[in-house]
């Protein structure tokens, strides 16, 4: 039960812990971690509990970030986007016949701390250096990166023609280029430290189609980065449902999907077959069965189990079961699923295929490869069911699959 009030970070968060791993975080006795952020630091208490007067033990709050003040160059000055704060950029700048040396632009870090030392500025004159133009290049099919070479920039000094070094700021030529916008710099330094730099960017284009979500009651499964050019994407149906529409459809050149849109429609359960073993056959590899079977409707084991599997029908979806009901002695029985029935002949050929006693309660448990799992002499609780569903190796799949769609019994 909540005893505090609800704990609230403004530009931050707090990572509750429960006595005994209860839903809500501000119960009694719930200990909180405050946590800021990036860019704000905690102001206060870091580790807060819940007391039994209703109020947390201390008071907290997420304050902005500050970097030390920056100290005037000589001979310039410098122009900040949010004064010392955390991201604000400072460039510096050099009064009229000053250049500057040293790093021009500065950002106040989450360590408080900035990110460069302060420039000076001198009066000497930077080499130049001129960078490469390098068109927009695209991913080949099923790849999300492009190899990029260019000719690396040679820079040029004005005064006594000698360069001591060129440094590279990015990626160098022949690197893998993911999709984006990369920037590259170069910059070139003189005997005197003087410095010049060019930049320019490398831009790659993946061509994408748009993700595909799985169809309702379904499921989608897509190689590479589910929606680039060449990649393939598989569809499939929850049990109980049939798929119409393409099965897989490949991302083409042309931005578009191959094939048509796919969609789950539930799945229709005919009772027109001959035989059981065809009956039985529609269900194979899309539906469990669970087969219960009675010598007369006002059997008290068949009323008892009926109750209970009707009170968990949501569960029974969930884990793809169809229930068909046996009920009579030859020749006065009769099958039905939900209010579908069976001819007499089909039910009494269920019974014969899957030695099933016309005089007795039973009940038998089918999975999706027609296999006998598990047979019952007596009534089961449908938690005791659905354990041993859980249990079969299609399931797991299945389970993980809903638990990544939302799909529950809640």
């Amino acid at each position: 039960t909540p005893w505090c009030s609800p704990i609230k970070v403004k530009n931050g968060y707090a990572r509750c812990v429960t006595p005994r791993g209860e839903y809500f975080k501000n119960v009694l006795g719930a200990r909180c971690d405050i946590r800021c952020k990036r860019g704000y630091e905690v102001n206060g208490y870091q580790h807060v509990v819940c007391l039994s007067n209703k109020r947390w033990s201390g008071k907290f709050d997420c304050k902005q970030i500050r970097c030390p003040k920056l100290s005037m160059p000589a001979n310039g000055g410098f122009k900040c986007t949010d004064g010392a704060y955390f991201k604000s950029r400072c460039e510096y700048f050099c009064s009229p016949g000053y250049q500057m040396k040293g790093q021009r632009v500065v950002a106040c870090m989450d360590n408080k701390r900035w990110t460069g030392n302060q420039p000076s500025c001198v009066d000497l004159e930077p080499p130049m250096i001129q960078c490469p133009s390098v068109k927009e290049k695209t991913a080949e099919p099923e790849k999300l990166t492009v190899r990029v070479f260019w000719d690396t920039p040679e820079g040029k000094d004005t005064a006594d023609g000698t360069l001591t070094d060129v440094t590279l700021k990015g990626l160098s030529p022949g690197s893998e280029f993911s999709e984006g916008e990369h920037k590259i710099q170069y910059t070139v330094f003189d005997r005197a430290g003087n410095k010049g730099s060019c930049r320019f960017k490398v831009k790659v284009r993946v061509r994408r189609c748009g993700k595909h979500s799985a169809p309702e009651n379904g499921y989608v499964k897509c190689t590479g980065d589910g929606d680039n050019y060449g990649v393939t994407c598989e569809f499939s149906c929850m049990g109980g449902y049939e798929l119409q529409g393409s099965s897989a459809r490949v991302c083409q050149y042309s931005y578009a999907w191959s094939g048509s849109e796919p969609n789950c429609a539930p799945m229709t359960v005919s009772v027109g077959f001959r035989t059981a073993a065809a009956f039985l056959d529609q269900f194979y590899e899309k539906r469990r069965l669970l087969i219960v079977s009675a010598p007369t409707a006002a059997n008290h084991y068949y009323r008892f189990q009926m109750g209970l599997l009707q009170q968990a029908q949501c569960g029974l979806d969930l884990r793809h079961v169809t229930v068909i009901e046996l009920v009579g002695i030859f020749p006065a029985q009769i099958g039905r699923i939900r209010h579908r029935i069976l001819p007499p002949s089909l039910a009494l050929q269920l019974r014969l295929l899957l030695r099933i006693s016309h005089y007795n309660f039973n009940m038998v448990l089918v999975d999706k490869n027609g296999l006998d799992k598990e047979r019952y002499p007596f009534p089961v609780t449908t938690a005791e069911l659905f354990t041993l569903i859980d249990t079969f190796p299609l399931r797991k799949e299945e389970m993980k699959l809903q638990a990544e769609t939302g799909q529950t019994c809640n």
